[in-house]
């Protein structure tokens, strides 16, 4: 297998207190989150992984949380610095913060500007303030405004807002809304994603009051992409829409199957090596993370994928794409051919979730991308 582009991902682990939605390794910093040892913890993980790099040049960079910019832009600059000289970054390389609004107080936008981020992806969730109350966010639309404004006076020509729509008590007019405020920001790259129940949170064991019902997800879902389009965003991964050529070329790496390094409590990470592709994932408690570090040990978890899990693994991202992917691309991330492609694919296709276009492109269908879950799980292992 010929190696694929290679990312680095870094994990953050604290927020100011956990959202009841969130199943992130996130957890609340109770005011005093110990940053300085954790960095010290991510540098000696990332003379490990230099190793795994193995000089490779590495595209983009991803500062993923938690809640990244509770880090100082001091701390920030520290673990930038910390990637170049262990790593070859390439020119331009995209580095990217997750950041909420009303957590910037660490410093300003234009200190991690200074650090070296140059996007950052800000989580807005709604501009509706009841419905930020009902997520359990700690921050306000006028915060969300602020902190745009502040970034965007930094120089950051280059921004995510998240939104969640399917929220509790909202229609679908709220929903767009939600979209229109943050088309009115300047907002080059949405990301719009439906609030889900996932276990271990909150709002799995107490479900909110007021969840839309299947027919106005649908109705919010047309409706938002008709504002979008309108805008000029173009859909290009089943929740991403971007501007031009704002896409997040961090995630594309992740939907193409490329490769990605990882460091940080519960980080995980794929690398190509040969004719084998490595999973891993590192110790998830950020105390046990940081004495691990520490203690010379590697810790965490590793595995070579067998084929049924590269073909799973793959189509779990690749099937994300609203164009969809080559042929050519299955068989270089994976090593396997394409027939291997068409005898997994079979029930997908006769279902009509998924298609086969000529020369040799696949993509899931109008149908396919509304049920991705389903068809994703299309492709599962058999047990």
């Amino acid at each position: 297998m010929k190696q694929p582009p290679l990312s680095l991902y870094v994990h953050l682990p604290w927020c100011v207190r956990k959202c009841p939605y969130c199943d992130f390794n996130s957890h609340s910093a109770n005011g005093d989150a110990p940053t300085g040892r954790y960095l010290d913890a991510l540098l000696l993980d990332l003379e490990r992984e230099a190793m795994r790099a193995a000089g490779r040049d590495i595209g983009t960079v991803f500062l993923g949380g938690g809640t990244p910019s509770l880090f100082s832009p001091a701390e920030i600059g520290r673990l930038l610095a910390g990637i170049d000289t262990r790593l070859a970054l390439v020119p331009g390389a995209e580095v990217t913060m997750e950041a909420n609004p009303g957590t910037v107080e660490c410093g300003s936008p234009a200190g991690y500007r200074t650090a070296g981020v140059n996007r950052v992806s800000i989580g807005a969730q709604s501009f509706n303030d009841v419905s930020l109350q009902r997520l359990g966010r700690i921050h306000s639309s006028d915060d969300i405004r602020r902190s745009v404004d502040a970034f965007v006076a930094a120089g950051f020509d280059n921004f995510n807002l998240d939104l969640m729509h399917g929220l509790p008590g909202q229609t679908e007019e709220m929903a767009v809304a939600d979209i229109r405020a943050a088309i009115d920001l300047g907002a080059p790259h949405l990301s719009w994603y439906q609030l889900t129940l996932e276990p271990n949170t909150v709002f799995h064991a107490r479900p909110p009051v007021g969840l839309p019902d299947e027919e106005t997800s649908c109705a919010i879902q047309d409706a938002g992409a008709a504002v979008l389009q309108e805008a000029g965003f173009t859909q290009y991964e089943v929740s991403a829409w971007a501007r031009g050529d704002r896409r997040c070329r961090h995630n594309l790496n992740y939907w193409q199957f490329g490769d990605y390094l990882a460091i940080g409590a519960g980080a995980h990470g794929k690398v190509t090596d040969g004719e084998t592709v490595l999973r891993y994932r590192k110790a998830a408690n950020p105390l046990q993370y940081m004495q691990m570090m520490e203690s010379g040990e590697h810790g965490g978890s590793a595995e070579v994928l067998a084929e049924a899990d590269l073909v799973f693994e793959f189509m779990l991202n690749a099937l994300r794409l609203v164009d969809g992917f080559p042929e050519t691309l299955f068989e270089g991330r994976t090593g396997l051919a394409t027939d291997r492609l068409v005898d997994a694919a079979a029930a997908a296709l006769q279902s009509g979730l998924l298609e086969r276009l000529a020369g040799g492109v696949w993509r899931p269908t109008a149908l396919g991308m509304r049920f991705l879950n389903d068809l994703q799980a299309e492709f599962l292992p058999s047990a």
